[in-house]
């Protein structure tokens, strides 16, 4: 019943309905079901750090290279067990709605060695997301990352417009409705 709920939701979303309804909260808020009525949207997007992180190859990055497409910004760690969990999913949801509007963006914070980062994907079978690190924490202790994981949605602009505390199902058909709602209606929160 609720996968009917979603689809009938979803196609008045694309078909014809405008597209600024898309940006409606409370549009967004009734897509919430399960694990994702954990996820709060903001009333107004919130700028995020430009603190650099290290990418899988040594160099750096900032939030900024990934404005132009929505993001879904997952903060774990290699000895966090509820990550352990939600990779998976967060992987499924890059696999099914991942390309040019959108991107799952995964940061390792804290200690976590880039042997142990990828020993850790290849134990869950997760092939599909970045090794991104931030060894020092000064990236997740700016953006107010308290705890483990944390997972946020950034818009096309690098701004937060949505953030969940905790693991959550986010292959599920109401964290696919939400993301496709943000991609194909241009909601910015």
């Amino acid at each position: 019943m609720k996968f009917i709920r979603f689809a009938f939701l979803y196609m008045a979303l694309g078909l014809g309905a405008n597209p600024a309804l898309a940006t409606d909260l409370d549009t967004l808020n009734a897509l919430r079901e399960g694990d994702m009525k954990k996820l709060n949207f903001h009333a107004e997007g919130k700028e995020v750090s430009q603190i650099p992180f290290t990418t899988a190859d040594g160099g750096t990055m900032t939030l900024a290279d990934y404005q132009g497409k929505h993001i879904v910004l997952n903060f774990w760690a290699t000895w966090c067990a509820p990550c352990r969990v939600e990779m998976p999913m967060l992987s499924d949801l890059q696999a099914e709605l991942g390309g040019e509007g959108f991107e799952v963006v995964t940061i390792a914070t804290g200690r976590n060695a880039p042997p142990a980062m990828k020993k850790f994907f290849d134990e869950i079978g997760v092939a599909n997301l970045p090794l991104h690190r931030d060894p020092k924490g000064a990236l997740a202790r700016e953006m107010g990352i308290f705890g483990l994981p944390i997972t946020l949605i950034l818009d096309p602009e690098g701004q937060e417009i949505a953030r969940l505390r905790g693991d959550a199902h986010w292959n599920s058909d109401s964290a696919k409705a939400i993301i496709s709602a943000l991609i194909d209606g241009g909601a910015e929160g």
